[in-house]
């Protein structure tokens, strides 16, 4: 064994330099002053809370060597205060700077002490489990700083994780767990008055140990499982459970452990709901926030969600042509899905029961009865199984008042993870992400999102796989927010799950990780955490990306790192630019990328989960389903044309060439999910094409289950590219409906072998928008072709327009009213609307007959007058 003796010079020394060393941390110790953050501990980690977004972020991590409870802002000395599971019976004082002064108190219990805070004179009031209660002076300019005062007991045992000093009445608040009871409780003598249950918690089970207050009197409290932040008004107003208004608030980070601490006296920012102003700055507007749901004309945020039959959407480019495939091909053969007639789902004696002899299967794992449905029905979209890395598909939605407010997906994949998940691509699509931070199961930290659709509803996202271990004798669950974090070419059982409530996705999930318990029991989690610094919402417009980044750790600047193409035949090309966040909660900003049809990016700060989004317009597609079809060439190019501001533009240009007997189609989705366009403010289609036949053009309406039923109408290609303009008018349909366009999924342009031999069809096709311009109609109510003037009367000059078929050698023959020609020349015209300027010239005054001659139409004669 080797010794060391140090002389006494050396011992002197070395006490020198801790004296020095110790001065010098508690010269660093200063303190937060009434900040407007709330803190939350978790363990010895400590986050930064915005109460007005739920957003948080890490500002100290292992601050002591033990964890940390029971914490308190000290409006006697601006620090906050904890105690300590190690060394036992000890405090511990935090600066802001996270630096910190530990107390040993004799008098504490060794340990269980996980309730505290400190009063406006800085008395620390501290307790663990039981009714006993503990003082201890903490106020600087006393001479009993930092020693215990007094042991207190409680009125009443109450079941409560932390508790709060309202500095408008010097009372302590707290919620009980279970009974979510608000109590009153009095710091001098400790009675305890229950004031009822409070309304916005009622039937939750949650454990509250991280609860605030703010200057008004308003009490936050945070659900340590999902993280959800709920706000109870005034409460030194409330005398029973009538007078408690309570509502959401925002939505944070859960925890397995946790505590809060907060500056009572410091106000929050509040959404005031009908102003149409951001009040509380956390980028939501009015009823957008979680804090006015139920306020006013603001609805609950409990609105129906989207059913599983339509989940499973692309995460990558490799899936969007495909989806969209998938979506032409449900359209063209008049699927749709009928909550009524689906199958109901039914729970069994067997349920959660295993006997280990049979093999499971993914509808094992679907939970029944947990969130009190009405009913659960099978919603599985099978076609994703061929179109996916799925092997197995298996879905479920569950119904209250006819209604889905949930939805499982489940799907088995055998080279790695699945594709997809809602949150990568629907914040490109219309959607917003309105949060993401964590939600806690068996006491573990999984991320949860929170998605406001375009339709407005809300749906809370849960993701994760689990994957067999140990011969297959175990689970273990992975949970990650980018793809690539999950272990490759291994099977996976995902399941993706969203609701309509929060609280209904935490028992959800609890239960579909019980029930893979039970099938082989979970031996390992490897969950990792979610971006700090995330896209809220974007779309693309006019070559660039219209992005709000929201910033929850104060990162200075991002990297955004992109892979795209220009078109759904074009080679990727790759790009990199550096964001600027100055630190921002929220930041608007335009990224350049020129013309796009897919993009998948991922920002990020170097350090932190990165984020990770999937962008794809709504594709062109190729229907060769037929099996006598073959093609030779298909490509797609983006647009040269500039478009009107009131025009839709479709954007890309497609040509193909095919050899048929039967038919060959292209298809434009109008949005990338296949989602219905109203186009009723729309009046005409205009496009350029060139090829070989007759064209027939369909608009597919979502209100229209029969394909031979949808509106079409049809044209003659010509060899050289040719302009043209369809009025609506021009499109029929077997039915006797008249043609609305206010629910459009899809354009499709199809050419046909008309006498079922192998024919060679060429389509160019190029600049199609939908336009508002009212297209003059060339055809009476017998069928003839018209011929019209503007003006007529006319003093000197005027414009004949007429529609043709194709382009076509035409004459132009004016008669006075002796039938003597006047006027003769010849035109060519153009395939759809044409105009001739014609000028008096020599004519006198009267009535005249214009007459245009054709090969191909019989035009009707016009009066013309002159004046």
């Amino acid at each position: 064994m080797r010794t060391f003796t140090l002389s006494i010079k050396n011992t002197w020394q070395l006490s020198l330099l801790f004296i020095l060393s110790s001065l010098a941390l508690n010269a660093q110790e200063i303190p937060f002053n009434c900040d407007y953050s709330a803190y939350l501990f978790q363990y010895n980690d400590v986050y930064a809370i915005d109460l007005a977004s739920g957003n948080s972020y890490v500002v100290a991590e292992d601050v002591t060597p033990g964890n940390i409870n029971a914490t308190a802002y000290n409006p006697a000395d601006g620090y906050i205060w904890g105690s300590l599971s190690t060394p036992s019976k000890t405090i511990v004082r935090i600066g802001k700077n996270f630096t910190t002064t530990t107390y040993y108190i004799p008098e504490l219990p060794d340990s269980g002490r996980y309730v505290g805070d400190i009063n406006s004179e800085g008395v620390y009031y501290l307790k663990g489990g039981g009714s006993t209660y503990y003082k201890i002076n903490l106020d600087p300019a006393s001479s009993d700083y930092s020693k215990f005062i007094a042991t207190g007991k409680l009125s009443k045992n109450i079941s409560i994780h932390d508790w709060a000093f309202n500095a408008v009445d010097g009372n302590i608040y707290a919620v009980e767990k279970n009974t979510n009871i608000l109590y009153r409780i009095n710091p001098e003598n400790g009675d305890v008055l229950a004031l009822g249950e409070v309304p916005i918690l009622s039937g939750l089970s949650y454990t509250y140990g991280a609860v605030y207050f703010d200057a008004s009197g308003r009490f936050y409290v945070s659900a340590n499982q999902t993280g959800t932040i709920y706000v109870i008004q005034s409460v030194q107003d409330i005398n029973d459970t009538a007078s408690i208004s309570s509502n959401l608030f925002a939505f944070g980070p859960s925890s397995a452990s946790n505590d809060g601490a907060r500056c009572p006296t410091a106000p929050v920012a509040q959404e005031i709901c009908d102003n149409g102003i951001d009040d509380d700055g956390d980028g939501l507007i009015d009823c957008e926030d979680p804090s006015c749901s139920g306020f006013g004309d603001c609805a609950v945020i409990e609105l129906p969600t989207s059913g599983g039959n339509a989940g499973g959407l692309e995460s990558n480019n490799r899936l969007s042509t495909l989806i969209n495939k998938r979506n032409f091909n449900r359209a063209k053969n008049s699927y749709q899905f009928n909550t009524a007639t689906a199958p109901r789902v039914y729970k069994t004696q067997n349920y959660s029961l295993r006997d280990g002899e049979t093999e499971f299967e993914l509808k094992d794992f679907i939970p029944l009865e947990i969130i009190a449905e009405d009913e659960a029905i099978e919603s599985t979209p099978a076609d994703l199984a061929t179109i996916t890395n799925a092997t197995e598909v298996y879905a479920v939605d569950y119904l209250k008042n006819d209604a889905s407010v949930a939805s499982i997906l489940a799907l088995k994949t055998e080279n790695g993870v699945y594709e997809h998940t809602k949150y990568i691509c629907d914040r490109l699509l219309g959607a917003e992400l309105i949060s993401v931070s964590t939600i806690d199961i068996n006491e573990q930290p999984f991320i949860k999102s929170i998605i406001k659709n375009a339709d407005g509803t809300f749906e809370y996202v849960l993701s994760f796989s689990a994957k067999l271990i140990n011969k297959d004798n175990n689970f273990s669950i992975e949970s990650h927010w980018n793809l690539d974090r999950y272990e490759q070419e291994v099977t996976f059982y995902n399941f993706q799950i969203w609701t309509n409530s929060l609280d209904d996705l935490f028992l959800l999930g609890e239960e579909v990780l019980n029930l893979i318990n039970v099938v082989n029991p979970i031996s390992e989690y490897n969950n990792t955490k979610a971006p700090t610094v995330f896209v809220r919402k974007g779309k693309y417009t006019n070559g660039a990306l219209d992005l709000q980044i929201i910033n929850t750790n104060a990162t200075e600047n991002v990297i955004l790192d992109a892979g795209f193409r220009t078109s759904e035949t074009s080679d990727f090309e790759y790009s990199e630019s550096n964001i600027d966040l100055n630190k921002n909660y929220i930041t608007n900003i335009q990224v350049p990328t020129g013309n796009l049809f897919d993009i998948g990016f991922r920002i990020g700060d170097g350090e932190n989960m990165p984020d990770d989004l999937f962008m794809s317009d709504g594709p062109w597609g190729i229907d060769d389903s037929s099996p006598e079809t073959i093609v030779e060439s298909y490509e797609v190019h983006i647009n040269e044309n500039n478009f009107e501001s009131d025009e839709f533009p479709i954007e890309r240009n497609v040509s193909l060439s095919a050899t048929t007997s039967d038919y060959i189609a292209v298809y434009r989705a109008l949005t990338p999910r296949f989602k219905a366009v109203n186009l009723s403010d729309f009046n005409s289609l205009k496009f350029n094409a060139k090829g070989t036949g007759e064209l027939q053009i369909t608009f597919v309406k979502q209100s229209i289950t029969e394909w031979e039923s949808q509106f079409t109408a049809t044209i003659l290609l010509d060899e050289e590219l040719q302009s043209y303009e369809l009025p609506f008018s021009k499109f029929t349909s077997t039915t006797d409906l008249d043609m609305i366009l206010n629910d459009v999924v899809t354009i499709v342009f199809t050419m046909v072998s008309k006498d079922g031999s192998m024919t060679t069809k060429k389509l160019a096709l190029t600049d199609v928008r939908f336009s508002k311009e009212l297209i003059i109609e060339s055809v009476d109510h017998n069928g003839i072709a018209t011929l019209q003037a503007f003006p007529n009367p006319a003093t000197s000059r005027t414009s004949i327009h007429f529609n043709a078929d194709q382009k076509e050698e035409m004459e132009l023959v004016i008669y006075n009213q002796t039938g003597k020609i006047v006027f003769q020349d010849g035109i060519t015209a153009v395939t759809g609307n044409n105009e001739i300027e014609f000028n008096k010239q020599n004519l006198t005054a009267g009535l005249y007959y214009c007459q245009l001659l054709s090969s191909r139409s019989h035009y009707a004669p016009l009066k013309l007058v002159f004046k």
